[in-house]
């Protein structure tokens, strides 16, 4: 008796102890049932994969397009330059996944709000990630579309055959992704992200291999085609953004990390970057041919999509726009689930929604349904991905790493660590503010001559 606790204690103590583990068992509840914190069993070739189908888009079909405004010395430097800073600032990410002991930035913005504070943080990355998430499952309602349109007009090239409008074409496509945005989370698109990384390196390898098999074009010019210098300095700015949208993996690389499991012996920073080199050396080999080759074979009448200036062989460029059209089905869900994320974030934890199903179904159709809409009415590709690519590629991908590493680390002043961040950052910065100028003077060329809904 004399070692039991007084009655008056336990009233006091026992109310506030289990007001605690109501607490945590509800946010645990809530971390089970968001698409990021659900699952942490993932491997590395998870990490592969998913890396490469968020890397390797539609991108890569630009590309070609890209070096005919930039010309062979500058476009060879700035894809190389753009794949090594891209991989310094990727590894970066990676290191700072786990960097405080016992706690995981499963979220690019939680990373931000640990290097800025907490509201600075997410004003921060917030509207800079949503832009590139948003932007790129645009242009891939966009892509998936025209690659449809493609296909339709390559298997039906007859007079007779009907004119189905771009419109219907984005709208068949995104009928998919209002079945497939109800998988709950990354573990759960995994199958369907390895559809899209083997499709990804299967058209790369089509477009440049196809180029190859039509030869060097007997026309072929390799100067600037615009005909005032302005218009040639426009397309170069342009053309930094097609590039800097091909390197997009960053947004979601965090994200990716936290579906790996991790232990102080065993952190998930190790698999994560036997996943990211493996997917950079698929870059490699789907870039650099695509780029080098594409251009070298059509010059500066390249289209801002390789496999639509690609006729023949009539059955292989069918095949390829097929395997583009599976690759962006599966990009788009990777871009998309971030976002998700984040709505549901808000809606469970800030304004108190019950965490069911059927609000997921709402935010998730009414996601789709917007970048649909979105895709429809703006449907220009190369526009779309200059203007994008230096809006907020650049800063996610190129330089916000850097200032976050110097921001927590805080390298000693010109040490090489100092040095190298220093010179991506003002790197970074001049893609941001050239690029999207010739982005958005690329829309409204093509928005002249635009019917909307067509």
């Amino acid at each position: 008796m004399g070692t039991e606790s007084p009655p008056h204690q336990k009233l006091e103590t026992d109310p506030t102890s289990k007001v605690d583990d109501d607490k945590l068992k509800k946010q645990k509840e809530i971390d089970d049932w968001l698409p990021i914190t659900s699952s942490r069993n993932a491997k590395w070739w998870y990490a592969a994969f998913h890396n490469v189908t968020a890397m390797v888009g539609a991108g890569v079909l630009s590309l070609p397009y890209a070096m005919s405004h930039l010309g062979w010395g500058p476009g060879v430097v700035i894809l190389i330059l753009s794949w090594v800073v891209t991989l310094y600032t990727l590894w970066q990410m990676v290191e700072m996944h786990e960097m405080v002991p016992g706690k995981r930035f499963d979220r690019y913005h939680e990373l931000g709000q640990h290097a800025f504070g907490e509201k600075l943080g997410l004003y921060i990355v917030v509207p800079q990630q949503l832009i590139v998430e948003v932007g790129v499952d645009i242009v891939y309602m966009v892509t998936g579309g025209k690659s449809l349109e493609k296909i339709y007009h390559l298997v039906c090239d007859k007079p007779t055959c009907k004119h189905i409008k771009t419109t219907y074409f984005i709208m068949i496509f995104a009928s998919v992704h209002f079945v497939l945005a109800h998988l709950p989370n990354f573990n759960s698109i995994s199958g369907v992200s390895l559809a899209a990384a083997v499709m990804s390196l299967t058209y790369s390898t089509i477009a440049w291999t196809a180029s190859v098999h039509k030869g060097v074009q007997p026309d072929v010019q390799y100067g600037y085609k615009a005909p005032t210098p302005s218009g040639t300095v426009l397309n170069f700015f342009t053309a930094l953004g097609d590039v800097a949208f091909a390197y997009a993996g960053h947004n979601v690389v965090l994200e990716i990390q936290a579906t790996i499991p991790s232990t102080p012996e065993k952190p998930s920073k190790g698999p994560m970057w036997r996943g990211v080199l493996i997917a950079y050396i698929v870059v490699a080999l789907c870039y650099f041919p695509v780029a080098l080759v594409g251009y070298y074979m059509f010059g500066n009448k390249v289209d801002d999509n390789i496999l639509i200036t690609l006729e023949k062989p009539k059955w292989l460029i069918i095949a390829a726009n097929m395997f583009v059209v599976i690759h962006v089905i599966g990009s788009y869900q990777l871009y998309a689930m971030p976002v998700f994320d984040m709505i549901e974030t808000v809606l469970v934890k800030k304004w108190h929604f019950r965490p069911t199903q059927t609000l997921r179904f709402l935010v998730r159709n009414i996601y789709v349904a917007a970048t649909m809409y979105v895709a429809i009415t703006f449907p220009f590709f190369g526009g779309l991905l200059g203007f994008f690519g230096g809006f907020a590629f650049a800063p996610t991908t190129y330089f916000l790493p850097c200032i976050m590493w110097l921001a927590i680390y805080k390298p000693k002043k010109f040490s090489l660590s100092w040095c190298t961040n220093w010179i991506c950052i003002v790197l970074g910065l001049l893609l941001m503010i050239l690029s999207p100028i010739g982005g958005l003077r690329s829309i409204i060329i093509n928005a002249k001559d635009y019917q909307f809904y067509n």
